[in-house]
């Protein structure tokens, strides 16, 4: 028994990690989202990806990854995430028309992105009829 115990945590059950972490690059993942990072108020650099291109009638989330809050709107008024506090994410959200648009936070103006939907693109094969 005590060996097996050893053995257990010998393998690396103390939640410790000696790797080096990479953060992961904001792309659709497999639910059809993607992810924009607030990352700093810093104009066009703001956000990430900027600009962020997708297909048309995705769903969309900001990440706040900053240490202060902030509140994207789109400049049409269609879309409106709120405050997201820092670590805090914008609810899935379509964006609508053709084309995308251009957003930019509330609270810092001076933050500014885009969004560019491409019409010829498709939406990753969801459900039990994919192959």
């Amino acid at each position: 028994m005590i060996a097996l115990g050893l053995g257990m945590w010998a393998c690396g059950g103390n939640g410790y990690s000696s790797g080096n972490a990479t953060s992961p690059t904001p792309s659709p993942s497999g639910s059809g989202v993607v992810t924009i990072n607030v990352v700093a108020i810093n104009g066009a650099q703001s956000f990430s990806p900027n600009p962020a291109t997708m297909p048309a009638g995705q769903m969309v989330v900001w990440h706040n990854v900053d240490t202060t809050t902030h509140h994207v709107v789109l400049d049409d008024r269609s879309v409106d995430t709120g405050d997201l506090a820092p670590g805090a994410s914008s609810q899935p959200m379509t964006i609508g028309g053709t084309g995308g648009g251009q957003y930019h936070c509330s609270i810092h103006p001076v933050m500014v992105g885009s969004i560019n939907q491409d019409t010829q693109a498709t939406l990753p094969c969801q459900g039990g009829y994919c192959d």
